[in-house]
């Protein structure tokens, strides 16, 4: 796999210096360029071939989070900051890690790893038995064949699984959008299904292999056929 590719934007000279001798040491991060103003960061020439966001948070202009919100969707993030007050925000826009500095280089290291190892499991052929997303700052990596269900909650969408439940920071509708040739199908508002999973059904309700019983939306009616 090729080298992520990386900004990282702080106020801070010296926290730039540490960062970017930071990465001089790190084979699968190449850091692109390191901005002190995030005005900049936003004009980057090359910032369509970014795949990571490295931010602090509280900066004068345009704050780390808010930048998140700005840039092209699809970029990964990792927040580092002085102030951990900041983690319930960092948790809405499930960024991939936040580090509350000084920031050690092994802790960073294990931040990028997180990176990496997300974008190599979403690059891997689509054909796979494999679901990949983020859920509490961690990539997880499942079975498609354990997956029961998926519920919409707004922004959030539940992934229910045999053992475990995980809270997603994605919508039903893009997740259909990346998912649906890998056999799932949306069969109301707040459902997703797989097909495997279902049992059977009727015009009304599908029927799961647990023995779950889901409703069927009256937009969703022919979603079988």
């Amino acid at each position: 796999m090729k080298p992520i590719k990386a900004i990282y934007v702080d106020d801070e000279a010296p926290a730039l210096d540490l960062i970017r001798k930071y990465c001089e040491t790190i084979e699968d991060i190449e850091l692109l360029a390191c901005f002190q103003d995030p005005t900049e960061a936003m004009i980057f020439e090359r910032m369509d071939e970014v795949d990571l966001l490295i931010l602090d948070i509280e900066m004068p202009g345009i704050s780390g989070t808010e930048m998140v919100e700005l840039v092209p969707k699809g970029k990964l993030c990792i927040f580092i900051t002085a102030d951990p007050t900041h983690a319930a925000k960092a948790y809405e826009l499930d960024v991939i890690d936040y580090l509350v500095k000084p920031v050690f280089p092994e802790r960073f290291v294990k931040a990028i790893q997180k990176a990496v190892d997300y974008l190599k499991f979403t690059g891997l052929d689509q054909e796979n038995d494999f679901l990949v997303f983020k859920s509490d700052y961690m990539v997880n990596k499942i079975l498609i064949k354990e997956v029961l269900w998926i519920e919409g909650f707004g922004e959030y969408l539940k992934i229910i699984t045999r053992f475990k439940q995980y809270m997603v920071l994605q919508r039903l509708s893009d997740f259909m959008d990346k998912n649906e040739k890998l056999g799932f199908i949306r069969i109301h508002k707040s459902y997703i299904v797989h097909l495997k999973q279902v049992r059977s059904h009727n015009s009304q309700f599908a029927f799961l292999a647990d023995d779950k019983q889901l409703p069927i939306g009256r937009k969703y009616k022919d979603c079988f056929k």
